[in-house]
């Protein structure tokens, strides 16, 4: 089992500001819980674009490709039918599956990865940091683990220095 520090902050730019200082002090949040999107944060944490754009378009892909291609299976050689002389492989009226298809399987791929990546989903243990996090607190939380007494009365010292509001060791 983990031990950690938890500072808690009441205002975003605070927690922007105590990111920054702890940063420059050598030491790097282990996670950053906010009730709402922070402006900035990624770019304070040093976090890379997401890759999730990716596999959004990679999903995407493949549905349309299984959309269009099983129409144009079905209606030209499982089960073709004549409509009014139109020809089987009607590729205008095969758009809407497609492009429904195309959403969906961007949709399913993007919740798919995203719980792979959070290592989310059934059977996972939530680790609860502090109650209030989703209400209106934003809390840094700093692994130590591995640190001696002297490193995390340092680093309890450090955020009392960035201003956090409060502070609580984990364990």
């Amino acid at each position: 089992m983990n031990k950690f520090i938890t500072a808690y902050y009441n205002d975003e730019e605070d927690l922007l500001k105590g990111i920054k200082m702890m940063k420059s002090n050598g030491v790097e949040p282990l996670d950053v819980l906010t009730p709402f999107p922070v402006h900035g944060l990624d770019k304070a944490l040093g976090l890379k674009r997401s890759r999730l754009t990716r596999v959004a378009f990679v999903g995407g892909v493949v549905g349309g490709l299984v959309g269009f291609f099983f129409q144009a299976w079905v209606f030209t050689k499982a089960y073709p039918l004549n409509f009014g002389g139109k020809p089987f492989f009607a590729v205008p009226s095969f758009m809407p599956v497609t492009f429904e298809m195309t959403v969906l399987f961007a949709a399913f791929a993007m919740v798919i990865a995203f719980f792979v990546h959070n290592k989310l989903g059934p059977g996972a243990k939530p680790v609860i940091h502090d109650e209030r996090v989703t209400d209106d607190r934003f809390l840094l939380v700093f692994d130590i683990w591995e640190k001696d007494e002297k490193e995390v009365s340092n680093i309890q010292m450090a955020l009392t220095n960035a201003g956090a509001q409060g502070i609580q060791l984990k364990a």
